[in-house]
């Protein structure tokens, strides 16, 4: 089925991304080369930015009021808090559960971390669950949501530095957008590449971890949370980013400019 999406993608007319050019230049370049004609066009990022729509209402309820998160968020210091998650669609393991929860104890950081709660259709399959305990030792600096976050809010507070992510281009599109640093732990599918693009390319991003095949050991994924809330070369060149990718979505701005190119290339199109 995705090979057949693909090749339906290569045959189309023209392809339209939710990125934009400052990002990945040379990919860009790259497709155009490849399809053999200019019918690309880089329009993102497509967030609800000034749009009239709340942040919060975006995807399914979530466990926690936005008050409650901005309330605790608002009692801490800029750039303090390590964000945490992993999707809408992925389970942790045990294994990884277990290494992600001690690590975020030991670390001392003031975090939030929001984990998907399996369902009765998933009682066979290896989904972690917060020890018992956890939430009680950890109350005072961690705040956790068993189910959806409202994750724009989150990040979007002053009070977040960091957001260990699965690299859903969604989660990285949003991470790049609030500035923030982000720690790699891809899970699957496209997520593994855009990890890469986000560490070895673009310099934004630290790897924590990779899959059910690179679990870290607990002490080094101490060390890696607690590195970045630092003021590190990769928040530079993240806050560097969150003002190209705000730029482009501005008037005159790269992806308007490629929108507006778009429409006028529709617009010319005869009826056959």
């Amino acid at each position: 089925m995705m090979r057949t999406m693909f090749l339906f993608n290569l045959d189309a007319w023209g392809v339209v991304f939710n990125s934009f050019i400052d990002l990945e230049p040379a990919y860009f370049d790259h497709i155009k080369k490849e399809l053999g004609h200019e019918r690309v066009w880089a329009v993102g990022p497509v967030l609800p930015l000034d749009s009239g729509t709340e942040p919060e209402e975006r995807g399914e309820a979530s466990t926690v009021s936005c008050l409650e998160l901005t309330t605790w968020l608002d009692k801490r210091e800029d750039r303090s808090v390590v964000y945490v998650c992993f999707g809408s669609r992925t389970f942790l393991t045990t294994a990884e559960m277990d290494v992600l929860t001690s690590a975020l104890e030991l670390s001392g950081v003031h975090f939030i971390l929001s984990v998907r709660v399996p369902d009765e259709r998933r009682v066979e399959e290896d989904c972690g669950k917060i020890s018992s305990g956890f939430i009680e030792r950890v109350r005072e600096r961690g705040f956790v949501i068993q189910g959806w976050a409202p994750q724009l809010v989150i990040l979007g507070h002053r009070a977040v530095g960091a957001f260990l992510t699965h690299c859903g281009w969604n989660s990285v599109l949003e991470g790049l957008v609030s500035g923030v640093v982000m720690l790699t732990w891809p899970m699957g599918a496209d997520q593994y590449t855009n990890a890469k693009l986000l560490v070895d390319q673009l310099g934004v991003a630290v790897q924590a971890a990779e899959g059910d095949e690179k679990i870290p050991e607990i002490n080094d994924l101490v060390k890696v949370i607690k590195g970045s809330l630092g003021r590190t070369k990769e928040r530079v060149r993240a806050e560097e980013l969150r003002d190209a990718a705000l730029g482009a979505i501005k008037e005159n701005g790269s992806s308007q400019k490629q929108l507006d190119a778009l429409v006028k290339e529709l617009n010319e199109l005869k009826n056959d």
